[in-house]
């Protein structure tokens, strides 16, 4: 059984299959990454309780000028990554475009005679992921512009009836900047992993397996989990009630 693509390659099924788990790995760790189960939250869960705290303490603290430092920090981080994501997009395009660098390429790796086509559509595969993470850093960056200006609006004096709630709007925007952020992250991790799909199918499974872990583990199993869960109370589960009892009926007289 074989997939025919729009440009002339004919995919087998190995290689179908591969790629379905490629999308489905990237669409799962993201899904359970920010909807964890009740008692195992990940980090990106975890830390929202501490940008809310940092809001809650920003109301009071003077100067702000610590507050606006870590902010700018984040904003770095957010257009570094644009960056690198844009000049990957550039190097892809031109790659793909080249018809004698994908030959040498081919020739690199040991694959078929005419393989053009089927690594064009390899690394297209590598250029959805660098795109979808570029368009996340490039959001995130701006959330974190929309929180800097709604943190520049908390009124200094925390007695004003705004000053929270124009703080926890501060925060709520900070948390969504950092999940378009992570979610960026998560697809430069398996652009790297798709990579592999130009030395074989098996070589694209593994590395999808490998992303896969290494996500799921810094995020549920890492160290840096544990020091943030030790200033925690424990998550509280769901204690299941027992339905009320019938109340008996009035005796007759």
């Amino acid at each position: 059984m074989s997939i025919d693509l729009p440009f002339s390659v004919t995919l087998g099924l190995p290689d179908a299959l591969a790629v379905l788990l490629l999308f489905v790995s990237w669409y799962a760790i993201g899904w359970v990454i920010e909807r964890p189960p009740a008692g195992k939250p990940s980090v990106s869960v975890l830390m929202t309780r501490f940008r809310r705290a940092w809001m809650e303490h920003f109301i009071t603290r003077q100067p702000r000028i610590f507050d606006a430092n870590i902010l700018t920090t984040l904003r770095e981080g957010t257009s570094f990554f644009a960056s690198a994501c844009m000049i990957a997009t550039g190097g892809l395009l031109a790659l793909i475009g080249n018809a004698d660098r994908l030959r040498g390429l081919a020739e690199g790796i040991e694959l078929v005679e005419g393989a053009d086509a089927l690594i064009r559509a390899k690394l297209l595969v590598t250029m959805f992921f660098v795109v979808n993470a570029f368009l996340k850093f490039v959001w995130a960056h701006r959330l974190f512009g929309y929180c800097a200006v709604m943190m520049g609006a908390v009124p200094n004096d925390p007695g004003q009836p705004a000053a929270m709630e124009r703080a926890m709007q501060a925060a709520d925007l900070n948390i969504t900047a950092a999940r378009s952020f992570n979610a960026g992250l998560r697809s430069v991790y398996f652009a790297l992993g798709s990579l592999g799909w130009l030395a074989g199918t098996w070589t694209l499974v593994l590395g999808t397996l490998v992303v896969l872990f290494v996500t799921w583990r810094r995020e549920f199993a890492s160290t840096s989990r544990r020091v943030i869960l030790r200033s925690l109370p424990p998550p509280k589960l769901p204690v299941p009630t027992a339905p009320p009892e019938s109340a008996p009926p009035p005796p007759r007289r």
